[in-house]
C-alpha cells in the first residue's frame, strides 16, 4: 500500500528518479519546453518550481543549492540569467502541463511541459495572431464576389473607354 506516500515513485529506484528529475529539469530549463509523459511531467512541477523560486535571489548559496539539484552549470547560469528576471514579479505557478494525447507505441498519456512565461504563441496579444474564420463542415457554395467593373473590359462603371469619367464631379 502506498498510504500517505507524497510523490509518484515512478516505478523506478530513488537514485534513478532523481537523475531522470535533474535531467528533465535541465532540459526544461534550456529549452523551455519539452515532450514527456504526463506522470513525468506531474513529477518533475514540484521539483522544477521550488528552484526557479529560489533563483528569484541571486546569492552564490542560492545557486549552490540550485547546482546540488540540477548539476548542470549552463542550465544553473541560463536559470539565473535569463529566467529569473522574466519570473521575478510572478508568485508561483511558472510550469504549464498541455495534454497532447496517447503515445503510439504503448498508449501512455503524452504532453508539454513548458516555462509559462516564455511561449511566445500564448503571450501574443489577440490582434496579433491569425485570425479565425468560422469553418463548417458542409459545402456551402461560395459566397458571390460583387463586380464592380463591366465584364467586357474590366473598367469601373462610371469610365468610358478613354479613361474620361462620364459624371462630371467636384
Amino acid at each position: 500500500m502506498r498510504h500517505r506516500k507524497g510523490f509518484n515513485h515512478l516505478g523506478i529506484k530513488s537514485a534513478h528518479r532523481k537523475a531522470l528529475l535533474s535531467n528533465m529539469g535541465c532540459s526544461l530549463i534550456m529549452k523551455k519546453r519539452i515532450t514527456t509523459t504526463l506522470a513525468k511531467a506531474k513529477a518533475l512541477r514540484p521539483y522544477i518550481e521550488p528552484l526557479i523560486t529560489r533563483s528569484k535571489e541571486d546569492s552564490t548559496h542560492s545557486r549552490r543549492m540550485v547546482f546540488s539539484y540540477l548539476k548542470d552549470k549552463e542550465a544553473v547560469s541560463e536559470l539565473f540569467r535569463n529566467i529569473a528576471p522574466k519570473i521575478a514579479n510572478r508568485n508561483g505557478g511558472y510550469t504549464r502541463i498541455l495534454k497532447t494525447g496517447f503515445r503510439p507505441g504503448d498508449g501512455a498519456d503524452t504532453c508539454f511541459i513548458e516555462l509559462v512565461d516564455f511561449n511566445e504563441s500564448m503571450l501574443a496579444p489577440a490582434g496579433e495572431k491569425g485570425e479565425k474564420t468560422k469553418k463548417t463542415r458542409r459545402g456551402g457554395r461560395a459566397k458571390k464576389k460583387e463586380n464592380t467593373g463591366s465584364p467586357v473590359t474590366g473598367q469601373s462603371p462610371e469610365t468610358n473607354t478613354e479613361g474620361q469619367s462620364q459624371n462630371p464631379g467636384p
